[in-house]
């Protein structure tokens, strides 16, 4: 498609932006907000609804307790003020995924308002101030079919799924967020990453961003240089990964600069982000006003007493960026090493693995590469493979023993996930002990001399690098259970 863009040095020399971001977050109660279907992802179309949910006539809602008790926690977590009373609101409007034409939500009373977070982007920290996070509830999820892109736009029909309907959701909004400059997107992305990560340590969701779990919603507007008054914002809707968080306002400063510098205006509405890196018009944005809030009738306030919420604050976990500092420091890891840990997922695993007695460097390996390629292959989280810490530890503890090499170890890996037992039943029963044993660790060299004499006669011509050739030829015969020191060792004592 053919937008004008403007190229984004040119745009920030013109341009302040300011963003504002409104992160969803799907809580992982058992339940929904006001009724007792199952909250789960994946299960086949409208199977998880009720009368609530689809709020037929009649139904009246409850809260779900755990749900008010998540979002205390993730307020405090944020910094924020504990509302000591508060209350929903109906949000009225239409659209297929919400069957009763509104959407119960919180509207000027939230449960947890005036937070901030502290954020390092490139040596620079910036205060991200949080408006409020208040409570409500998903709506439906709308599928359009026949098309190519997956949108309405070239859909021939829409079918609608009501099973997240209902679904306890925590939205975190920001105030304007100013003074980034040519970081905007990356101070954006840098602040999503912050909040999915303190929900995982929080045990409040799973924060799946492909499966909207989490998700953004990226306002962007620009201040030409030396203005003080606000700009149109455009807001861009669901981005659901962090790389297309930075994408899509890096994309939409340059559009808008674009507009602007050519004398037009920016339009105040939704934007669609496509993954092939650009973004298109959705609707034109509302104001509160539009959406007609008024208080829920079916449902009493939420009044948390101070000594429940002083309660859930010492449940709070360590923040995020104080455990990476303190672990990384611990296990002597790189930025880079560190950074790879956390984009597997894999920094419960790592340290639980080290808890069990695996060095750090180990168990950094094990799990961010042959456990994660399995795990990429199965299509599951590096937690849910069958194996345990403590046995990925004991894999190493053989590694370091001599009793299997790397390449053994990961037969034992296998083993284990297949149901096969402990690591140390896979080396015996299928047999993969190093062979370590003089007699037929020399019959095998023996062999692998004479069937490569050429090989031979460089070695005693003081080429040793040569030995690697007859090494790698008794590992094969072996099937990789020799011990390959011991077999250096034997080849140079035979043609010294």
């Amino acid at each position: 498609m053919s937008v004008q863009l403007v190229d984004y040095d040119d745009a920030l020399a013109s341009f302040d932006p300011v963003l504002g971001l409104e992160v969803h977050v799907e809580l992982n109660t058992a339940s929904k907000m006001f009724c007792g279907c199952a909250n789960a992802f994946g299960a086949e179309p409208n199977t998880q609804t009720c009368p609530v949910c689809l709020g037929l006539p009649g139904s009246l809602p409850v809260v779900n307790a755990k749900a008010i008790e998540s979002a205390i926690r993730i307020g405090l977590a944020l910094n924020c003020q504990i509302a000591e009373w508060c209350r929903f609101a109906r949000k009225n409007y239409f659209y297929p995924d919400m069957t009763k034409d509104f959407q119960t939500s919180q509207y000027d009373e939230p449960i947890a308002f005036d937070g901030w977070v502290d954020l390092e982007v490139d040596g620079e920290t910036f205060r991200i101030e949080v408006e409020r996070a208040h409570m409500e509830e998903d709506a439906g999820k709308l599928v359009h079919a026949g098309g190519v892109t997956g949108r309405i736009g070239d859909a021939e029909y829409s079918l609608v799924d009501y099973n997240r309907a209902g679904t306890p959701l925590i939205e975190i909004v920001t105030r304007p967020i100013r003074g980034t400059g040519a970081k905007a997107p990356q101070v954006a992305k840098a602040y999503v990453s912050y909040l999915r990560d303190l929900m995982l340590s929080l045990g409040v969701s799973d924060v799946r961003m492909e499966q909207g779990s989490l998700r953004c919603d990226a306002n962007v507007s620009l201040m030409p240089k030396g203005a003080t008054e606000l700009g149109l914002r455009t807001e861009t809707k669901n981005v659901n990964s962090l790389r297309s968080v930075e994408r899509a306002l890096t994309y939409e400063i340059q559009r808008q600069a674009a507009v602007l510098g050519a004398g037009g205006k920016v339009h105040q509405e939704t934007r669609h982000w496509h993954e092939e890196g650009y973004t298109t018009a959705g609707r034109s944005k509302e104001q509160a006003e539009d959406y007609r809030y008024f208080p829920e009738p079916d449902l009493v306030p939420v009044a948390p007493s101070r000594e429940w919420v002083e309660e859930l604050r010492a449940t709070l976990p360590e923040k995020p960026q104080l455990r990476r500092a303190r672990l990384q420091e611990a296990w002597g890891f790189t930025d880079l090493e560190l950074q790879d840990v956390v984009n597997a997922g894999a920094l419960d695993l790592v340290e639980a693995t080290v808890a069990a007695g695996a060095g750090a460097q180990s168990a950094r390996k094990w799990w961010t590469t042959e456990l994660a390629r399995r795990a990429n292959e199965a299509g599951v989280e590096l937690a849910g493979l069958a194996i345990t810490p403590g046995q990925v530890a004991e894999v190493q503890a053989l590694v370091d023993a001599g009793t299997v090499n790397d390449k053994l170890a990961r037969q034992v890996i296998e083993g284990v996930l297949a149901g096969e037992g402990t690591p140390t039943e896979v080396v015996a029963s299928r047999g993969l002990a190093v062979v370590s044993d003089d007699g037929a660790l020399s019959a095998a060299v023996d062999a692998a001399i004479a069937a490569n004499p050429d090989v031979a006669d460089r070695i005693r011509d003081g080429k040793l690098q040569a030995a690697g050739a007859l090494i790698g030829a008794v590992m094969k015969d072996m099937r990789g259970q020799a011990d390959a020191a011991r077999v250096r060792e034997l080849i140079l004592e035979k043609l010294a």
